[in-house]
């Protein structure tokens, strides 16, 4: 068995028997505040309902329920009285939530991959795990109180929950791809400050919200998000149309008889897998790759083609004027 397919299977049996210990344990035991874990649990789902699909380069496809799983595992108050529920019921809620909201899509064949189903489950038990003992020993609240060190706290733990996943996520990565680690790991860390921002930011503020107004505050501030989710798949859907637009140009000189078929995506390949070798990541192998796609194009501006579209042959001079 190669060493990927052993690191993957242990991210994946690490997830399994944490969501099976969750959704077992609250069986057995009950569950502690119902409507705060009906409440978060509808949140995670609709979060998931909201999924449209991964675009190419789309880290979160489902930051709601990432915000309201995560929000859930940093809960303490409910409008001012202190709730009870612990780590193994943050992660039974979200584990409920979330396959109740991707039912529709695994049924349409448009499910989420494992990998993120595993760090879903694994990061909000980490973030579960670093507050709720904390909160319900009386440690957190006895020596921060309510105030703006408390909200600086779970910002903390959400920093240390989204360096979690972002090495998850970059090991996964790994094991899948077999590219070096030190760059998936600075993409991963980089995405954070994008939707990942977002996604803490929610989650936190939603904890906060509930604990002073209760759970009228949950679709007020679920709003904002979704608004920001809708932004970036436009603008993810941009981004789309101007590489199908390059592809496009470069297949214009294997149609014009410049160059062989396949030619600009063999040479994109090739120059993105060199590229990831020498540590290159995130925006500057998307520039590397749109290079490699668009290097031939020049030769459209010749009478006659060069035969087997080997420019290297014709004098500088004229390289230069193709160049």
């Amino acid at each position: 068995m190669r060493p990927g397919a052993v690191t993957v299977g242990a991210v994946h049996g690490a997830a399994l028997l944490l969501g099976a210990a969750g959704l077992a344990h609250t069986l057995w035991h009950g569950v502690a505040e119902p409507g705060n874990a009906l409440a978060f649990g509808a949140l995670v789902a609709l979060g998931e309902l909201a999924r449209r699909g991964a675009h190419p380069g789309e880290r979160e496809p489902a930051p709601l329920a990432a915000a309201g799983a995560l929000a859930y595992a940093l809960l303490g108050d409910d409008a001012g009285a202190a709730t009870t529920h612990g780590v193994l019921q943050v992660v039974a809620v979200a584990c409920a939530g979330g396959l109740a909201g991707i039912v529709p899509h695994v049924a349409r064949g448009h499910g989420p991959g494992l990998d993120h189903l595993a760090r879903r489950v694994l990061t909000v038990g980490f973030a579960a795990l670093c507050f709720q003992p904390l909160y319900n020993s009386g440690t957190v609240t006895g020596r921060l109180g309510l105030g703006a060190a408390y909200a600086l706290f779970l910002l903390l733990v959400l920093g240390l929950t989204g360096l979690c996943d972002a090495v998850l996520a970059a090991l996964l990565l790994r094991a899948r791809t077999a590219y070096p680690y030190g760059p998936l790991l600075r993409d991963e860390l980089r995405a954070l400050l994008g939707i990942g921002s977002a996604v803490c930011a929610t989650g936190v503020v939603m904890a906060l919200g509930v604990g002073a107004a209760g759970l009228w505050a949950l679709p007020v501030l679920a709003v904002p998000l979704l608004l920001t989710q809708v932004s970036l798949r436009r603008y993810e859907a941009i981004r789309t149309v101007n590489r199908q637009t390059i592809t496009s140009l470069a297949r214009a000189t294997e149609i014009a008889g410049c160059t062989p078929p396949g030619h600009a995506r063999r040479v994109a390949a090739l120059s993105t897998a060199v590229g990831r070798e020498l540590g290159l990541g995130g925006s500057e192998l998307t520039v590397l790759e749109y290079a490699a796609l668009m290097h031939d194009i020049g030769q459209l501006s010749l009478v006659d083609p060069v035969a087997g579209g080997a420019t290297a042959l014709l004098p500088a001079a004229e390289q230069r004027r193709i160049a």
